[in-house]
């Protein structure tokens, strides 16, 4: 389509010109770039961009209140919630568009300062039940030995979370879990981090593996 200059080499025109569209709104003469081919590598690399994001969201909607706490340090010009979703679609997400799928041992739910846990397990029991065992690391560098047990279980498949905060410390050197009985046979992600006793300052949570409830 061809353009129509309306006043003149400087005034408005109508119509397309080349990659332009020019156009009158309200009296006022504008132009507007035309729409991107949505089949070139740059939209493909957005439609990339927009699954991941969505898969990570998706993924950390159950987590909201938790990762409000986990990410409050990184929470600068954005929310808890945007810096965990920016953080765990450049770590967690693996794949090539369309076929991406999440790495639940790279997801992380708390980045904070606090020295985190030292070779943590995992054991599942009757009763819906998973305890947490790890090393006393008290002596490291920013641990302490009232520091907070912190224990999160993740259901992918019913799309809920357990938390556990606080309970034993980190020289009682476990905590146990107790878990929906809806849980039993299914499969869950385990994931651990510490706070200090006054709740200001959190570890980078630990994936400690993924187990079937009892």
């Amino acid at each position: 389509m061809m353009g129509t200059i309306n006043q003149g080499l400087t005034g408005g025109f109508s119509g397309k010109v080349g990659t332009v569209v020019g156009a009158n709104w309200k009296g006022i003469n504008c132009m507007r770039s035309l729409a991107s081919n949505h089949h070139d590598a740059k939209s493909l690399g957005q439609l990339g961009q927009r699954a991941k994001m969505d898969a990570v969201i998706h993924l950390l909607k159950p987590l909201k209140a938790f990762v409000r706490i986990g990410f409050k340090s990184l929470a600068i010009n954005k929310s808890a919630f945007n810096a965990a979703t920016s953080y765990n679609m450049t770590h967690a997400i693996t794949g090539i568009y369309p076929d991406f799928s999440v790495d639940y041992s790279k997801v992380m739910i708390s980045l904070g300062k606090l020295t985190g846990a030292l070779n943590p397990v995992i054991m599942a029991s009757v009763g819906s039940q998973i305890e947490f065992s790890w090393e006393n690391n008290s002596s490291a560098i920013d641990a302490m030995a009232n520091d907070l047990a912190v224990l999160v279980v993740y259901n992918i498949e019913k799309e809920q979370v357990v938390t556990l905060l606080g309970g034993n410390t980190r020289i009682d050197k476990n905590l146990t879990i107790t878990l929906p009985e809806s849980f039993a046979g299914d499969e869950v992600q385990c994931y651990i981090a510490f706070q200090n006793a006054n709740q200001r300052v959190i570890s980078d949570s630990l994936f400690v593996g993924n187990i079937l409830v009892m």
